[in-house]
């Protein structure tokens, strides 16, 4: 009976580990992030980057790009246990706030660096529409310039979105 409580778990672990690992997907990270952090979540305690190595079936150097990642974003941190001298890891407690800022601070940054590409083009654009001799021509560069006026709104609105979303006004049992 232990034998297949043993392997009930294993296996039960294995299908836990896969399934929360393709929501956080869904945040950006990569599978392999993905399943690293879900490692650390599940596991009692900080671990070593050889632990997730055994864990994970794969190098220390990958678990160490992946720990650099995570840490990174915020989801991961290094603690330190008197008398170890290794490095140790765990994930980060609160998921909703961890991940919610670490997505849209992605989405801040991608959107606000798209809009300040945009703005730029405009201003080439702006310059150059005046250098137009051709009716048609400067008709289709004022089109494109509103084109790109409506785009760079649309980033404001995305950036305004994101941060009427913040997740630290949020109250969450474990806190």
């Amino acid at each position: 009976m232990v034998v297949k409580d043993h392997h009930f778990l294993e296996d039960m672990h294995t299908k836990v580990t896969h399934e929360f690992s393709k929501t956080l997907e869904m945040f950006g990270l990569t599978p392999a992030d993905a399943r690293l952090f879900v490692t650390l979540y599940l596991h009692q305690g900080p671990m070593t980057l050889d632990e997730m190595s055994q864990a994970l079936g794969k190098s220390k150097t990958s678990m160490s790009t992946g720990v650099r990642g995570l840490l990174d974003q915020g989801l991961v941190e290094r603690v330190w246990k008197k008398g170890f001298r290794k490095d140790l890891y765990q994930a980060n407690e609160n998921l909703y706030r961890n991940f919610m800022s670490s997505y849209i601070k992605k989405w801040l940054s991608a959107a606000n660096g798209q809009k300040n590409t945009i703005e730029s083009m405009e201003g080439e654009l702006k310059d150059r529409i005046q250098k137009y001799n051709n009716q048609e021509e400067m008709q289709r560069a004022d089109q494109l310039y509103r084109r790109m006026e409506d785009m760079v709104r649309f980033h404001e609105w995305i950036a305004e979105a994101f941060k009427d979303l913040d997740p630290s006004n949020i109250e969450h049992p474990s806190d």
